[in-house]
């Protein structure tokens, strides 16, 4: 009897399970062969383009979305109110290395996301060269105080899911401003979150934690090949300087909308599960990425 209870379970527990992947087999489906993914998408990247955070551009794109969802025959959309970050990158940056008064190689940088501008005249300075928060710790106050902090540590290519390899060295982008402030640095220089070995800086979010405005220095990326460069050069002459010039402001927040589309369930209607994503994107490509 017990025998035969037990089998019973298991017969109605992989129905379930069978009826569940049905459910998401017709959800993938439909996704695939009636989906306008690919349509919304070239819409915004493409029509409206890099979308900042508090952007003319980031307001289109809210108008844009709640129209589509608006199309799509939800049971609710709606738009609700929330304040952002405004942030403005000003005219583009340029940096060079100095290997000696008036010998110089340009390299491609740009600004990080929340960063503070360089005196307008711009920012030179020696370079430490850093593999990470973790080594610059171990470095004294006078090795680093009035130098730029260059962190170098590359994205692991060994790692299969990039995710991971970008999560490992993320950290000297979004901190490393702060730490280096702490310890007298004057400007910080963050190797491109990229694998690819190229001209171009990736921008991204950083952070000056609580440290207060007049302690903020500037931070910015350099690409790749640029940061290949900058490690040579340092390790043919420590004493070479880094020069580098960036615009952007940090402006009072603003107010945006998170666009909300609702379907109410048959069975539990009062039970939700959330599906999101962002529709700000930064500003130096199209933001197909984000």
């Amino acid at each position: 009897m017990r025998l035969y209870i037990l089998m019973l379970l298991l017969a109605f527990q992989s129905f379930a399970q069978g009826e569940d992947e049905r459910q998401i087999k017709a959800l993938y489906d439909a996704a695939l062969t009636q989906g306008k993914s690919y349509e919304w998408l070239n819409y915004l990247s493409n029509q409206i383009g890099g979308r900042l955070s508090g952007s003319v551009q980031a307001e289109q794109a809210v108008v844009y979305t709640k129209a589509q969802l608006d199309s799509l025959g939800l049971d609710r959309v709606w738009l609700q109110p929330v304040m952002v970050p405004k942030w403005v990158r000003g005219t583009p940056e340029f940096a060079y290395i100095e290997s000696k008064p008036g010998l110089t190689n340009n390299v491609p940088v740009c600004a990080l996301g929340g960063s503070v501008a360089t005196p307008l005249g711009g920012l030179k300075a020696q370079v430490i060269e850093v593999q990470g928060i973790e080594e610059l710790k171990e470095r004294s106050r006078e090795e680093v105080s009035g130098k730029i902090v260059f962190y170098n540590r590359p994205m692991d290519p060994t790692l299969i899911n990039t995710f991971q390899s970008y999560s490992g060295c993320v950290d000297q982008r979004y901190s490393g401003a702060a730490e280096a402030a702490a310890m007298g640095a004057v400007g910080v220089i963050v190797r491109s979150m990229t694998l690819r070995n190229d001209d171009y800086p990736h921008t991204g979010s950083m952070s000056y934690g609580d440290l207060p405005p007049e302690q903020r220095i500037p931070s910015a990326a350099i690409s790749t090949k640029g940061a290949d460069l900058l490690s040579t050069t340092l390790k043919l002459d420590p004493n070479i300087k880094f020069y580098f010039k960036q615009n952007c402001r940090q402006l009072e927040d603003v107010m945006s909308y998170n666009v909300i589309g609702e379907i109410r369930g048959t069975t539990y209607p009062e039970e939700i599960m959330i599906v999101g994503g962002h529709l700000d994107s930064w500003d130096l490509g199209d933001g197909s990425h984000d």
